[in-house]
């Protein structure tokens, strides 16, 4: 009897990233779906790390949130229609805004393995396009119908259909479980670590402006490529300042005395998709890729915000990477000052604060705010909800790439569901 040799683990390296630029809902992506702008991403991505021969990729993993019952075969669908061999197997991946990241983490895993030497992960979201489902009261009726044994049956089903019914469901930025939206969840965490409206009107507007500089100096060219007419991230405000934003009334909550959170502190709904290449050292140096960066480690985390410590900000919806960074960080032996680089989501200017304040509480160093989101975030790219997190993997390790030597970065992404999903970067 023979038996399989316990797998010798490898450095997996990021060697690049794609995407298209990223566009407010209902603008110039309105009428794009999910698989077109991942397609566009990925065929950008092939172009530029010559990936169209036979067997070039192991392996293509990605994800939307918001879904039509065509995506369900997404990262398949979106392959065969792309330049890529169609030999490469695909699969779907969900973890709403941490889908991107666990796409990473997914396709890193096989290629630590041995499983694969290459690997595409990624994402696409678009609020324009977002999936109408048949309300249910007609689609139990309906059902009814399906199931009837006669035409008079069916017929006394159907005829039980209301102009009522006909409204359909639109999809809710709203969790199950409690009814509140995201932006809810984010003012009442807000409240609780007592994050001011000045402190979130200053990162939002430094998000801004990191980015248009990062663009100006050329820093997106190997990273974004056009698509519908836009360069660009459409959400981008060069000229935002504190004060710019100080102007804007608050829209989350409203229910409590001085609300803080406004339209330009939170992100925008936005249509977009990213990818990421991922490979073993032996593959990219066989075709002369040098990796910008190396996957080392990851974490994932989950608070209960039903009925943990929501009022006091422990179990913030949105604060599960408090708990990840800390297990993380210990596992691997490092502080917070022994990054050169950190990439937080910016959901929200709030949540991020809240992060911060959260990880100092719980023993870490206070973040030197010079290395955080350096090229700009989410509350200036926009995030569509799947691609974001490969929108940092790809940032974060050009920007260490970019830096030269040796180098190490963190990643920190919230996500719908109470979850968190973060990871760590190095260059050696």
């Amino acid at each position: 009897m023979s038996s399989l040799e316990p797998a010798r683990v490898r450095r997996v390296a990021v060697v690049g990233g794609t995407r298209i630029p990223f566009a407010r809902s209902d603008g110039p992506y309105a009428t794009a779906s999910n698989q077109e702008m991942l397609t566009a991403a990925l065929d950008g991505l092939a172009e530029r790390y010559g990936l169209q021969e036979p067997g070039a990729v192991g392996e293509f993993v990605a994800g939307a949130v918001l879904k039509h019952s065509r995506d369900f075969n997404l990262a398949r669908e979106t392959l065969l229609g792309s330049v890529l061999d169609p030999r490469t197997p695909a699969y779907d991946i969900q973890q709403a805004c941490g889908t991107g990241l666990q796409a990473v983490i997914a396709a890193a895993n096989k290629i630590a393995l041995g499983q694969t030497e290459s690997a595409v992960a990624g994402g696409a979201d678009t609020a324009s396009d977002a999936p109408l489902g048949v309300n249910d009261r007609l689609r139990r009726i309906l059902l009814q119908a399906r199931r009837a044994k006669s035409a008079g049956d069916r017929l006394k089903a159907l005829a039980a259909i209301r102009p009522g019914h006909l409204v359909p469901d639109i999809p809710r930025n709203a969790e199950p479980r409690t009814g509140l939206s995201m932006g809810e969840h984010a003012a009442v965490t807000a409240r609780a670590w007592g994050i001011t409206r000045r402190a979130q009107d200053e990162l939002a507007a430094a998000s801004h402006q990191r980015l248009a500089a990062a663009y100006e100096r050329g820093f997106f060219q190997d990273l974004v490529i056009p698509f519908r007419g836009l360069a660009r991230d459409q959400n981008l405000r060069p000229g935002s300042t504190p004060e710019k934003l100080a102007a804007l009334k608050p829209v989350f909550g409203l229910d409590h005395p001085d609300p803080t959170m406004t339209a330009g502190n939170s992100t925008p709904l936005t249509d977009g998709a990213a990818t990421v290449l991922l490979a073993g050292e032996e593959w990219a140096a066989a075709r002369g890729l040098t990796p910008l960066a190396y996957l080392t480690a990851y974490e994932t985390a989950a608070v209960d915000f039903v009925a943990g410590d929501v009022a006091g900000g422990e179990d913030g919806l949105l604060m599960a990477p408090a708990y990840a960074v800390p297990r993380m960080l210990e596992r691997a032996g490092l502080g917070i000052e022994d990054f050169d680089l950190i990439e937080i989501h910016e959901a929200f200017a709030s949540q991020v604060l809240a992060t911060l304040a959260a990880w100092e509480k719980r023993g870490l160093a206070p973040v030197d705010r010079a290395k955080l989101n350096v090229a700009g975030s989410s509350l200036a790219t926009g995030h569509p909800f799947a691609a974001t997190g490969a929108r940092i993997v790809a940032t974060l390790a050009a920007l260490l790439a970019e830096r030269g030597g040796p180098g190490r970065g963190l990643i920190s992404i919230c996500a719908a569901g109470g979850q968190g999903v973060t990871a760590i970067l190095e260059r050696t």
